[in-house]
Parts: structure tokens; C-alpha cells; sequence
């Protein structure tokens, strides 16, 4: 069994996750007792995906927000640095032909400058070595005007809820993944990164740094998530400034 650990080591990262991928969306519902279905709602809602828009998904693991994204008629490029993700993603969403999987390093992407509409990434940013290159290069391909969606594990404002949710990351999750998933321990660097990961405001900072403008987050389920939003500055495609 592979585990990643805090250092991030992409080839870590990867085997990792592929050994998790033919069962990973169903432990997604499982730890996050189904509320991972209302995320991915909230996450299609702030991208707002239109009919003919280039959407990049990093990170998109076997596909599914890619495939909610890509039912309001854009085109979805899933990205993801795991082979065995995208094997799983190819097979089912073998009959979309808006979802197209593309194995790609989020610090490298293999895109053109200023190439998407919109460019998302949901519970994977935390994964990555260098996240800000990552930002940036993010940045780099979204169009003028284009946007960005993160939507990542954070930081519960509330001391209550703090407290219960890394009581249930440190003695309730690995209970249940020990129980309901072939690799226990990929599931005990989840939360360690969870832990480790910085505040929304910290991410917010991130943002902007990359040169993201209008930059705003908004918490889900009191705080366990945060969905982050911002736009590239210029003319959009429409012809509306951004």
C-alpha cells in the first residue's frame, strides 16, 4: 500500500491515488457522509458554466464534476496527474463527448496561455507540492476576464465545530476507512493534509498573489469547505469587462 505524506512527492501523490481510483468517489461519499454531492453542486454553481465554454478541471480524479460541469454544455477538459484516475474517468465517461481526460502536472500544464473560460479544482490543490506555481498556472491559461473556482477542505471558523471536525479527522475517519476502503492509509495523509492546509483568508491571499482580481470565498458546512472564487483581469469573450 502506498501513502503520501507532507512532503508531496508528485510520484507519492500519484501511486497513491492510483491505487485508490476504482473506489474513490464512493469513499468520498462515504467520509463526507454524502455532503460531497452538495459541494459539487455549489462548485458547478460558482463556475457557471455556459454552452461552448472551454472549462479545465484539475486535478479531476475519475471525472465526476467534470461530467456536472459539462451538462450545461461546456466543454470539459478533465486534468489529472494520476493514470489510474484518468483510466477509471476514460471508462466511465466512455459515451460523454463533452469530457476529455488529459494527464497533466497542475505546476506544468500542458495548455497554451489564455486558452479557458474558467479553470476549477476541487479537493485537490492541498495535494499539490507547490500549490502558488500551481496558481499561477492556473492563471496563465484562464482567458481574460475568465474565472477560477477552488473548492478545498479549510478552516471551520467556529471553535466548536474545530474541534469536533478534527476529532472526527483523527479518530472517526480512520475508523471508517478502515472499514470501507483497500488502502486505510492514503486515507491517513487526507487527514494530514486537511490539518495542514492554511486558512481561507491565507488561500484568498494566494489568489491575488497570482494576480487574480474580485477574489471572494464563501464557507460550506460551516467551514469544513470553503469555495474560492476571482477573475483575470481584461475583456472577457463576450465583450463585457471583467
Amino acid at each position: 500500500m502506498n501513502k503520501a505524506d507532507l512532503t508531496k512527492r508528485p510520484a507519492e501523490v500519484a501511486s497513491m491515488f492510483d491505487e485508490v481510483s476504482a473506489h474513490y468517489d464512493r469513499m468520498n461519499t462515504v467520509l463526507s457522509a454524502g455532503n460531497d454531492h452538495l459541494w459539487r453542486i455549489a462548485t458547478t454553481r460558482a463556475i457557471d458554466p455556459r454552452p461552448g465554454e472551454l472549462v479545465l478541471d484539475v486535478a479531476a480524479g475519475t471525472g465526476t464534476s467534470s461530467a456536472a460541469i459539462a451538462t450545461f454544455g461546456a466543454h470539459v477538459v478533465a486534468a489529472d496527474f494520476s493514470a489510474g484516475m484518468i483510466e477509471v474517468g476514460k471508462a466511465r465517461q466512455a459515451g460523454n463527448p463533452r469530457v476529455e481526460f488529459v494527464q497533466a502536472d497542475a505546476t506544468d500544464l500542458p495548455f497554451g496561455d489564455d486558452e479557458f473560460d474558467a479553470v476549477t479544482i476541487s479537493f485537490g490543490l492541498r495535494n499539490i507540492v507547490q500549490p502558488k506555481k500551481a496558481l499561477a498556472e492556473f492563471f496563465r491559461v484562464t482567458k481574460p476576464g475568465g474565472r477560477v473556482v477552488i473548492c478545498e477542505f479549510s478552516t471551520p471558523p467556529l471553535a466548536a465545530v474545530r474541534a469536533a471536525y478534527y476529532g472526527y479527522l483523527q479518530f472517526g475517519m480512520p475508523i471508517v476507512a478502515r472499514l470501507a476502503s483497500s488502502n486505510a492509509e492514503a486515507y491517513e495523509y487526507l487527514m494530514d493534509s486537511i490539518r495542514a492546509w492554511p486558512s481561507q483568508p491565507t488561500l484568498a491571499g494566494w489568489l491575488r498573489d497570482a494576480g487574480y482580481e474580485r477574489v471572494a470565498y464563501r464557507n460550506l458546512t460551516a467551514g469544513i469547505v470553503a469555495l474560492h472564487r476571482g477573475h483575470k483581469p481584461g475583456r472577457a469573450i463576450d465583450g463585457k469587462t471583467s
